[in-house]
C-alpha cells in the first residue's frame, strides 16, 4: 500500500492559485480529480493526520502514488477543466452522476418541413424541441393521445409518411381525427406547422390563452347553431384540462426553475431533481451516487452543476433559476458557468420561505423515499463485496484485498475453434470495457492446460511491453509532480483544450507506465491484476503459475475455481482450499467463473457459425473471399443460396454464368429442383405420353 508521505509535494512547491489537481496510482491511472480555488489549502489537506481523513479519502490517498496539477486563471476555467478531465478518465474516486436508465422525452421535430411529435430517449440532437423528462413512458404516451385531438399533428415515421403518401391514403389516426393528415394534404405545411406551434406553446406553459380560444369558439358555434362543432370543441377542451391537471400547478408565479434536493447515509447519496418550466412540473430525475470522499450536501450540488449541465450529453435545457438545499463554496463560479452556457443569467439560491421552501421539503422527501428504496433492493451489497474481498484476501494468504481480479477460460469443441476469455472484476464488480478474447493457435486443440499457458503468456507480455516502452514510473525533474504552467495566460483562452502537455513548462513528468503518451489513455493490458482465478483444478492453477514465474512475474497471485465441488486450488498445493457455501468470497469466484465461460462460450459460438457458413462456399472453386461475403451479403443466408436459380446468382456483382453453374452444381441446391421442374418436367411429359 503506498504512504502518502512518499509522495507528498515539497513545501512552498504547491501554488496559491485556482486550479485542478489530478491523484494517480503506481500504474498511472487517474483516480481522483478536484478543482480548488487554492491549490495549496487544498492539497495539504490530503496529507494530514490520515486519523483526521474520512475512511474513502484515506482509501484514495493510499491507493494514490503520485499528484500533479495544473493552474488556471479562475475558478470558471477550473470549473470547465475538472469536467473535461473526470469525463477523459472516469476515476474511481469521483462522484459520477450516472444514470440507471435513460429518461424519455416528448420531441418536436421543428427542423422538418412537417414536424413530427413524438417520444425520444437518448441525447439530444440539434433541431428538435424537447418537452420534459419525464419519469414513465407510459404517462407521457397518455398525455400525448389526448393532446392529439386538440392539436391533430403527424406522429408516424418519415417511412409511414412516404408510404401514405405514394398510395395517397392515410393511416388510422388521419380517419379517427388524430392527425390532420399532411400525407395526402388535407392541410398544407404551413397550416401543419401552425398546429405545431399551438402544441409548442401550450407545452411551454402558456395554456390560458389556448384555454379561453377554445370557449370563445365553443360559444360561438353554439350562438350559430352548430352544435356538432360545439360538441367537439367542448371535448377538446375536456382534453386540455386533463392533460393540464397530470402537469399541477406547484408555482403560481410561472417560475422556470430546477429544484434540486440529496439524501445521504454514510456511503451513498440519492439526487431528486423536478424541472418546473412555467411553474408547472414538466418533468422529473433522479440518481444515486456514492459518496466517494464524504461530500457534503454543498459539494454534492458542485457536482451536480458542473456534471448533469456540461458536456455534450449533459442538460442543455438550463433554467434561470436553481433551488438548492446549500449553496457550495463556488456558488458564484458555478452561476458564471451556467450562465455562460446558457446565454443569459442563471441564479443559484436557497428558498428561505414559502411555495420554493415547500416545493424543495417535498423535492427532499421524494430523495429520502428513493434512498430508502435503493438500500432495500440493494441491501448489503457494498458491505457483502468489501466482505467478498477481505475473505478471498485471507482465503488466499493475500496482503491486501484483490482489488482487479481477472478470470480466464478456455471454450473448444472436439478440438475445433479453440477460444479463450479474459474477464476483469474491479472492486467486486464486472467491468466489462476491459474483457478480452483470444483465440488460440498453434497448441493441441484438446489440451485445454496449454491452451490457458497461451494465452497467459500472451496477456502479460502485452503488460511487460506496455511497461518496457515507458520504463519505470518517473516524475521528471519535478518530485512533486507539480506542472509549472509558466504564463497562465495561455489557459484563460482555450481552457477546455488545456492538459498537461500544453501546460506543464519545463517540469515536463516522464513517461506513465501503460498510458498511451499521444492519447493520455491506458494501453490494452496495460493493469496488472492482483489476483488471475483459472477456471480448472491444480493442473491449470500450476500450469498458469509457471507462466508467471517464466516470464519473471512474482506480484500476482493465481488461484483455480474447480467445478465439481468448488474447491480453490492454489499453485504446488496438494489440498484446496474449502470456503464454506455461504462465503461471499466463494460467491464472487463462482460470478467470475461463470461470466469467463459466458463470455467464452458467446466467443466460441459466434467463430464456429461463421466456419460452418463459409466452409460449403470453401470447398467450391473459382471463389474467392471477396465473392463468398458478395454472395452471403446478396442472399443474406446459405439456405437462400442454395434454394436460387442460376439466373439469380448471376446478380451478384463478379458471379458470371459458368460460376453460377459451378456455385449450383456444387450446393446441389434448389434452382436444380426447380430446373427438373421446368425443362426437364417437360421432357417426362412428353415420354409418357409417347409410351
Amino acid at each position: 500500500m503506498p504512504d502518502p508521505s512518499t509522495y507528498r509535494p515539497a513545501p512552498g512547491t504547491v501554488p496559491d492559485a485556482p486550479g485542478v489537481y489530478r491523484f494517480r496510482d503506481p500504474h498511472g491511472r487517474v483516480i481522483y480529480v478536484g478543482k480548488a480555488k487554492s491549490l495549496r489549502n487544498r492539497l495539504a489537506s490530503y496529507f494530514q493526520d490520515p486519523a483526521g481523513l474520512h475512511p474513502r479519502t484515506f482509501q484514495m490517498v493510499t491507493t494514490a502514488a503520485s499528484v500533479d496539477w495544473v493552474v488556471v486563471n479562475t475558478e470558471v476555467e477550473a470549473l470547465q477543466l475538472e469536467y473535461s478531465w473526470i469525463k477523459e478518465y472516469e476515476p474511481r474516486f469521483n462522484v459520477r452522476y450516472r444514470d440507471d436508465k435513460s429518461y424519455p422525452y416528448l420531441a418536436v421535430t421543428i427542423d422538418e418541413e412537417y414536424p413530427r411529435l413524438q417520444v425520444m430517449r437518448g441525447a439530444k440532437r440539434k433541431g428538435v424541441r424537447y418537452f420534459g423528462p419525464y419519469s414513465h413512458a407510459w404517462a407521457i404516451r397518455e398525455t400525448l393521445d389526448l393532446l392529439l385531438r386538440v392539436f391533430p399533428a403527424r406522429t408516424c415515421s418519415t417511412g409511414v409518411f412516404r408510404r401514405a403518401r405514394q398510395i395517397n391514403r392515410p393511416c388510422l389516426l388521419g380517419y379517427i381525427g388524430k392527425c390532420s393528415a399532411p400525407c395526402v394534404n388535407r392541410v398544407t405545411a404551413e397550416e401543419h406547422r401552425q398546429i405545431v406551434n399551438d402544441f409548442c406553446e401550450f407545452m411551454a406553459g402558456r395554456t390560458d390563452r389556448m384555454i379561453r380560444r377554445l370557449e370563445r369558439e365553443m360559444q360561438e358555434a353554439a350562438e350559430a347553431l352548430e352544435f356538432e362543432r360545439a360538441a367537439r370543441l367542448r371535448d377538446d377542451l375536456v382534453a386540455l384540462r386533463t392533460a393540464m391537471e397530470k402537469q399541477a400547478v406547484v408555482l403560481s408565479d410561472g417560475t422556470d426553475a430546477d429544484v434540486v434536493a440529496f439524501a445521504m447515509d454514510p456511503l451513498e447519496a440519492a439526487v431528486q431533481v423536478f424541472h418546473i418550466r412555467g411553474g408547472r412540473v414538466r418533468g422529473q430525475r433522479g440518481w444515486i451516487v456514492e459518496r466517494t470522499g464524504g461530500e457534503g450536501t454543498a459539494e454534492l450540488v458542485h457536482h451536480f452543476c458542473s456534471q448533469v449541465y456540461g458536456g455534450e450529453n449533459g442538460e442543455t435545457d438550463i433554467p434561470r433559476e436553481l433551488l438548492v438545499p446549500e449553496l457550495p463554496a463556488d456558488s458564484d463560479a458555478l452561476a458564471d458557468w451556467l450562465s455562460e452556457r446558457r446565454g443569459s443569467r442563471v441564479t443559484l439560491r436557497v428558498p428561505q420561505r414559502g411555495d420554493k421552501r415547500t416545493l424543495l421539503e417535498t423535492v427532499a422527501r421524494n430523495a429520502e423515499q428513493a434512498l430508502n428504496q435503493h438500500k432495500l433492493r440493494r441491501a448489503g451489497d457494498l458491505t457483502a463485496r468489501s466482505q467478498a474481498l477481505q475473505e478471498l484476501a485471507e482465503a488466499l494468504d493475500l496482503p491486501t484485498p484483490p482489488l482487479r481480479i481477472e478470470c480466464f477460460d478456455v471454450s473448444q469443441l472436439q478440438g475445433t475453434d479453440v477460444v479463450a476469455s479474459m474477464v476483469v472484476f474491479e472492486d467486486g464488480l464486472p467491468r466489462k470495457s476491459e474483457y478480452r478474447h483470444f483465440a488460440v493457435r498453434g497448441t493441441d486443440g484438446t489440451d485445454d492446460v496449454a491452451a490457458l499457458s497461451e494465452v497467459l503468456r500472451r496477456r502479460f507480455k502485452r503488460y511487460l511491453e506496455a511497461h518496457a516502452e515507458t520504463g519505470d514510473l518517473q516524475l521528471g525533474d519535478s518530485e512533486s509532480g507539480m506542472l509549472d504552467t509558466g504564463d497562465a495566460r495561455a489557459l484563460s483562452t482555450e481552457v477546455g483544450e488545456a492538459t498537461p502537455e500544453t501546460a506543464q513548462g519545463k517540469a515536463r513528468p516522464g513517461p506513465l507506465p501503460g498510458i498511451d503518451p499521444e492519447t493520455g489513455k491506458p494501453k490494452r493490458f496495460a493493469y496488472p491484476p492482483s489476483l488471475v482465478v483459472v477456471d480448472g483444478g491444480q493442473p491449470q492453477v500450476n500450469a498458469a503459475a509457471a507462466v508467471l514465474r517464466e516470464l519473471g512475474i512474482d506480484d500476482v497471485a493465481v488461484c483455480g475455481l474447480a467445478k465439481r465441488l468448488e474447491e480453490v486450488w492454489l499453485p504446488g498445493e496438494e489440498f484446496p482450499v474449502v470456503l464454506p457455501r455461504s462465503s461471499e468470497g466463494l460467491y464472487l469466484l463462482q460470478r467470475l467463473r461463470d461470466e469467463a465461460h459466458r463470455f467464452a462460450i458467446t466467443y466460441h459460438r459466434k467463430r464456429r457459425s461463421r466456419r460452418v457458413t463459409t466452409s460449403v462456399l470453401d470447398e467450391i472453386p473459382g471463389l474467392g473471399e471477396q465473392r463468398r461475403k458478395a454472395l452471403l451479403k446478396h442472399f443474406g443466408s446459405l439456405k437462400r443460396l442454395r434454394a436460387a436459380t442460376v439466373e439469380e446468382i448471376t446478380q451478384v456483382p463478379g458471379i458470371g454464368m459458368r460460376t453460377a453453374q459451378v456455385i449450383v452444381e456444387a450446393l446441389g441446391s434448389g434452382s436444380t429442383r426447380k430446373q427438373a421442374t421446368g425443362k426437364d418436367a417437360i421432357d417426362g411429359g412428353r415420354q409418357s405420353r409417347d409410351s
